[in-house]
């Protein structure tokens, strides 16, 4: 039985802009994570009746489903902060105690 949370990205096609967004992700989820969430690619081309279920107006799009409803970040995923922020998960304390730069 696995207690993993489920992502869900989607994205259309194999464009740069996907491919670019599946390859970040699972950066974080692989370098900044404790394996606690599972990833499933959703192609809105061969999977139309899910993204409309799901409201996908843009791709790519992350969506994370929460007790408190889905949250969802839209774009190639490259900002680690706000993917971090969407995974509830606190980035890592640099050498001198600080976190990650605001900028």
């Amino acid at each position: 039985m696995s207690s993993k949370e489920e992502l869900r990205l989607f994205i259309t096609g194999r464009t740069n802009r996907s491919q670019e967004a599946v390859h970040n992700l699972r950066s974080i989820i692989t370098s900044r994570t404790s394996g606690e969430f599972d990833l499933s690619v959703i192609d809105v081309l061969e999977n139309p009746e899910q993204a409309e279920a799901e409201r996908i107006l843009a791709t790519p799009t992350l969506v994370r489903t929460t007790e408190h409803g889905a949250i969802r970040i839209i774009g190639d995923l490259s900002n680690t902060k706000e993917v971090l922020k969407l995974l509830g998960v606190r980035e890592l304390q640099d050498e001198n105690g600080e976190g990650g730069n605001d900028e």
